[in-house]
């Protein structure tokens, strides 16, 4: 966008901003901080398109990215941070051998896998991929992805179950 542009988007997000952050928060119940995450969500969004949507309706555009994104941000669960009365005790820089130790048990157990067993379970679980888009990464129906999956688990559980030891 060039200089123009940017200038533009400027004056229209000082012109609009009030009226777009009453918007969002009547579109979050009222929540200030949410509605100032949303509405620079939505800022953000319009800045990339700018040029398509300035000379036509930039203010109906952000009004829907903003319904949009409102309608998102209530079904989760957790928005992101919360304001807390005291901050919490900072974790001391300890000794990382136990996590590097239990990461290298992992990929070990990883490692003996078949190879669609590893994609699948990768896929879906560490890069958290919903089943669809596994099975299309790996060329296979959904069923065959989930089987994928669910076995390299199993197997996964029984190779790391050896060293779980019971507490008490």
């Amino acid at each position: 966008m060039g200089q123009r542009g940017a200038g533009e988007y400027d004056a229209f997000v000082a012109a609009r901003w009030s009226a777009l952050f009453h918007l969002a928060r009547l579109l979050t119940g009222g929540d200030r901080h949410r509605a100032e995450d949303l509405l620079q969500e939505s800022l953000v969004k319009l800045w990339f398109v700018w040029p398509k949507v300035a000379d036509e309706a930039p203010e109906a555009y952000v009004r829907k990215v903003l319904a949009r994104a409102a309608a998102r941000s209530a079904r989760r669960r957790w928005w992101g941070e919360r304001p807390v009365e005291e901050l919490p005790e900072v974790a001391a820089a300890g000794d990382m051998s136990a996590t590097v130790a239990e990461r290298s048990r992992l990929e070990t157990a990883l490692a003996q896998l078949t190879p669609q067993q590893r994609a699948a379970v990768v896929l879906r679980y560490y890069q958290d991929l919903p089943d669809r888009q596994v099975a299309q990464t790996l060329g296979c129906p959904v069923g065959t992805a989930r089987s994928h999956a669910s076995r390299g688990v199993a197997r996964l559980r029984r190779l790391l179950a050896d060293v779980i030891e019971p507490v008490g």
